[in-house]
């Protein structure tokens, strides 16, 4: 009996929070399971067919596993990602334009801006717990793909197993029913009836 073969893997793409994913499954209901929702994200526009080829290939080296990188990064796609997102400059991005009052002074007159005190900064919150959960789910994933694997394999040795039994019954049961002809006709042959 012929394999059946290996269903044939699409990537999307979709942003959540920080970081752009791909992944590589059989169908769109299989990706939104790998994401963890019931929305239709791409019914909204915010998950589509990956194109950039290097998401691709790197989705397709890890099927069914979800891969990520920091939003606005050029890093390759990977399990952990270690780059941040970046942040735009918005003081930067914004352009000056004088208030109304400093408009209206004269120039000797404008105030300079008092300093302010440089606020202390925390250390960056521990991240042992989600890295933790994080490699949690992803062994599961891993564990997963691996258990269904191993179940289409012992399907295909069930399903050639029961063609084979079912070839030798037929030959068997071709042999046997001309036994019974064979056997009624002498049967009569002698003067039987029935």
């Amino acid at each position: 009996m012929p394999k059946t073969p290996p269903q044939k893997l699409k990537v999307f793409q979709a942003q959540f929070g920080f970081f752009d994913t791909v992944l590589a499954v059989p169908s769109q209901a299989a990706a939104l399971r790998a994401w963890g929702t019931h929305r239709n994200l791409f019914a909204t526009g915010h998950a589509k067919v990956a194109t950039d080829e290097a998401a691709i290939a790197a989705a397709l080296q890890h099927p069914g596993t979800l891969l990520r990188r920091a939003v606005g990064s050029n890093d390759p796609f990977s399990i952990e990602p270690t780059s941040l997102p970046k942040v735009p400059d918005l003081a930067a991005a914004m352009p000056e334009s004088p208030s109304v009052s400093e408009a209206t002074q004269k120039p000797e007159l404008k105030r300079k801006p008092e300093q302010k005190p440089q606020p202390v900064r925390s250390p960056p919150p521990d991240r042992s717990r989600l890295n933790a959960a994080q490699a949690a789910l992803q062994d599961l994933d891993e564990q997963h793909v691996r258990e269904e694997a191993d179940l289409r394999r012992q399907q295909e040795e069930l399903d050639a197993k029961r063609a084979s039994v079912q070839q030798t019954y037929a030959e068997a049961r071709t042999r046997a029913s001309a036994a019974v002809v064979a056997a009624r006709a002498a049967y009569r042959k002698a003067g039987g009836t029935g």
